[in-house]
């Protein structure tokens, strides 16, 4: 089987499971590091073009990251083409599943069942809430159904903004400083933040600094999340 991949998680869970189905992914898969396989532009805006030039057997994608229209013009010069919904870690886990048991014909992978336990034996959940944002200039902040919110959850940290009618809302730093949050988790990706970027817009507010794999990416980063991302949290509230 030729698979090309447009998500970066879904092309780090494929390298992992299926080793040299993997013909093509986007620029922006950096997981596993040695990854190679020809590149075919962003996750936004790829070459349709080079992805069939590669003569795929399947192309995997997901409904937030990837465009209908790209996808509708894989599907209609024959390619199968499966899109994703995560909205929730179950839901990343049966996603995971069909990608790379159903799609790619795998035996289920042995991280997949690790991930689920790592998932399953997490303590009780705390009561602190937390402002997550994903980008500044404008101050753009996770908002409702979103998978890193629920990862969030699962950890004992409610979404500050969790009831809010857009996935990912534009707020004034104003309001983000003044809504009542515990703590600020500022992910180094989509927008980089680190201690020098980010941190100082919010005062004193306890800042927690997070990797963006572990709590955007659903793939075999979600063996190890519950315990890297916990204990950042853990640290920032102390």
């Amino acid at each position: 089987m030729r698979v090309v991949s447009l998500v970066p998680s879904l092309t780090e869970a494929v390298a992992a499971s299926g080793p040299g189905l993997l013909v093509g992914a986007t620029d922006w898969c950096s997981h596993p590091a040695d990854l190679d396989v020809a590149r075919i532009g962003g996750t936004k805006n790829p070459d349709t073009a080079a992805v069939l030039r590669l003569r795929p057997d399947l192309v995997v994608a997901n409904e937030e990251e990837n465009q209908p229209a790209d996808l509708e013009r894989l599907r209609a010069a024959g390619v199968e083409v499966l899109v994703t919904e995560v909205r929730g870690v179950p839901q990343a886990f049966a996603e995971l599943h069909r990608v790379l048991v159903t799609g790619c014909g795998l035996t289920r992978p042995r991280w997949l069942d690790e991930a689920e336990q790592a998932w399953a034996d997490l303590p009780p959940a705390g009561g602190a809430s937390a402002v997550v944002p994903v980008w500044r200039r404008p101050w753009m902040v996770l908002g409702r159904d979103t998978f890193a919110g629920d990862v969030l959850a699962l950890l004992g940290v409610r979404n500050a903004y969790a009831d809010h009618a857009e996935r990912y809302p534009r707020v004034p730093l104003e309001e983000l400083r003044g809504c009542g949050a515990d703590l600020v988790v500022l992910p180094d990706e989509p927008y980089r933040f680190t201690a020098t970027d980010g941190p100082e817009a919010f005062g004193g507010l306890p800042a927690a600094l997070v990797s963006g794999r572990h709590l955007t990416w659903y793939g075999p980063s979600l063996v190890t999340a519950p315990r890297v991302l916990g204990a950042a949290l853990a640290a920032a509230l102390r």
